[in-house]
């Protein structure tokens, strides 16, 4: 078998008696956390710096990398590829609404709560969709998605197929709305980034990355398939609700054509195959860039989407790493979740 040169030499060291020192964060890695960090902080005073349509903007973008941190892990670290997590923007969406307007729940709230409905119905669904495999499991999910915008059309309690608008916000003069709803996607967005960091770095994560590769292999070694995939599956519709919740926030609105589109599927996938599969700074880094071409090329119509699938075709075939990958050359770690020997 051949074994990479380091690794032949730390086990050299091993076992000649030299110490060997198991580490997972390097001197680069630290400073650029410190960056992300303050980056973050920066990003926390916007509503003093921007104005509200710039704001409205990079609310959007924190929906981008929030999406794309989601399904990167479902596909990147789960190995599960899925066309179908509109279906839990949407519920985010719908739930809160039917909380924020019909039940009275403050809007703060009905965000984190109807993220954690699309949890719970996630985890009913894993028991249908885990049935499948591969493609199969990629359309179980796209037909569970299609069957909630149906099922939606019909409760005329928020508006049927025509929709209906969000007016809990209303209480709140414009400035302060879109600053709060700035605020509230900045803190999901992070909040998703740092969750799915924890999860890598711990058991479920470690186990994750052998279930990706070979989940027949990681059973026998003692991995729990089933139960780290429907973890990492409860956790990407609970992300992907809270994205709902800050895209009914941000537009007032939710209409079951819009917010159970399959282009959020799609979005999410440009995300992560032009940033980079497998790594969280990927979908940061793949959401700026969609953003920007969204931003650049919205006025071509259908050219928008064909030089959109253009793009991630070259990146595919050519850089199957993505930017990411390309930029570090697997060099750089921000969010390091793997573990490295140094004697």
């Amino acid at each position: 078998m051949n074994v990479p040169a380091p690794v032949r030499a730390d086990l050299h060291g091993a076992r000649s008696g030299t110490p060997v020192r198991v580490r997972r964060g390097t001197a680069a890695s630290y400073v650029g956390g410190v960056a992300l960090a303050a980056v973050v902080v920066a990003l926390g005073f916007g509503p003093y710096l921007v104005s509200r349509g710039a704001q409205v903007q990079l609310v959007l973008l924190f929906t981008y990398v929030l999406m794309g941190t989601m399904w990167n892990l479902l596909a990147g670290y789960g190995g599960m590829v899925s066309v179908g997590q509109q279906a839990f923007i949407g519920i985010g969406g719908y739930g809160l609404v039917y909380l924020a307007d019909i039940v009275g729940v403050s809007p703060f709230v009905a965000v984190p709560l109807a993220a954690l409905v699309c949890g719970g119905l996630a985890w009913l669904a894993s028991f249908l969709v885990f049935r499948l495999v591969g493609g199969y499991f990629a359309i179980g999910t796209w037909v569970v998605a299609e069957v909630v915008r149906l099922l939606t059309i019909q409760v005329d309690t928020v508006g049927a197929g025509s929709g209906i608008s969000l007016r809990a916000w209303s209480v709140y003069t414009p400035v302060y709305r879109i600053a709060y709803v700035y605020w509230l996607s900045l803190v999901a967005m992070v909040v998703a980034v740092l969750a799915v960091y924890l999860l890598m770095r711990s058991r479920v994560g470690l186990g994750l990355t052998a279930v990706r590769d070979e989940p027949t292999a990681a059973s026998s070694l003692g991995v729990q398939v089933t139960r780290a995939k429907r973890i990492v599956f409860v956790v990407a519709a609970i992300g992907c609700g809270l994205a709902g919740g800050v895209i009914a926030s941000n537009t007032l609105r939710v209409q079951p054509d819009s917010i159970f589109s399959v282009s959020y599927s799609a979005i999410m996938i440009f995300i992560v195959v032009i940033g980079g599969i497998g790594t969280i700074e990927g979908p940061i880094l793949g959401a700026v860039v969609f953003y920007v071409l969204e931003q650049q090329l919205a006025d071509l119509g259908a050219w928008y989407l064909i030089i959109l699938g253009a793009v991630a075709i070259l990146f595919t075939v050519t850089l199957p790493r993505g930017l990411w990958g390309l930029v570090t050359r697997g060099r750089l770690r921000l969010f390091p979740v793997g573990y490295e020997l140094r004697r």
